[in-house]
């Protein structure tokens, strides 16, 4: 939920994110199908709120949450509800984009959202007092680091970072996006991809989504416990 990295490569679209939380928050659960209002849903749930940071169909839509809009917000002591729920709540619908414009975020800490829906790729944003939507190239490459963890200057140098890496490959496979995501800068505990903060906050998971074709490739890797697990999809 704290870095997040989308790459269209060779046809592939290859959706990859670090969740970054506090060691002392309870455990998530592995990923598994849940059934909602509109659709049948896939995510890690966290055990604490209910809701999830990464989520997918079997249409081949993702949506995947970081903490923080553009700039590092100040803390209120009480929100109506989690972004985890908020997130489930959006993707639960007939159409997740319609569903962002209409819902009320008023007391909803802000938060980033990379909406992969129909093919189509947004960045929407919540600042707290207001949304903001942008469309971005589905066949391009993009980087975001949470807003709340990372400075403006640390956010700066992964993008650069992200930049070399994918320039300098010709086709990107999804391991190469997982090794980025896991190995990048990974003698700096405090500001590398993978965190470890005074064994406070820490790196919990790398989750990643792949989708050729009409198949779906999803791994999701706890790395307190360097345990793998894996399912796949036919987009129907």
């Amino acid at each position: 939920m704290c870095t997040v990295s989308f790459v269209y490569s060779n046809d592939t679209i290859i959706i990859t994110s670090n969740r970054d939380e506090k060691v002392a928050r309870p455990k998530a659960m592995n990923p598994k199908t849940y059934s909602g209002n509109y659709k049948k849903m896939y995510f890690p749930k966290d055990t604490k709120a209910g809701g999830t940071w990464y989520v997918l169909d079997d249409s081949g839509n993702v949506i995947v949450l970081l903490n923080g809009a553009a700039e590092k917000h100040e803390l209120q002591s009480n929100y109506r509800k989690s972004r985890g729920l908020i997130l489930l709540e959006i993707f639960d619908s007939p159409n997740c984009m319609a569903q962002w414009e209409a819902i009320d975020l008023n007391n909803i800490e802000p938060f980033t959202l990379v909406v992969y829906f129909e093919k189509q790729l947004f960045q929407c944003r919540w600042d707290g007092k207001s949304k903001q939507t942008i469309q971005l190239d589905a066949k391009g490459k993009y980087i975001w680091s949470s807003s709340t963890l990372y400075p403006a200057e640390v956010r700066k140098e992964r993008e650069m970072l992200f930049n070399d890496f994918t320039q300098s490959k010709g086709v990107i496979l999804p391991e190469d996006m997982s090794h980025f995501h896991e190995y990048t800068k990974d003698d700096d505990p405090e500001y590398g991809l993978v965190i470890n903060r005074n064994n406070t906050l820490v790196t919990l998971s790398i989750t990643q989504t792949v989708i050729h074709q009409n198949k779906i490739q999803f791994t999701h890797k706890d790395l307190l416990e360097n345990n793998i697990h894996q399912n796949n999809f036919l987009i129907l």
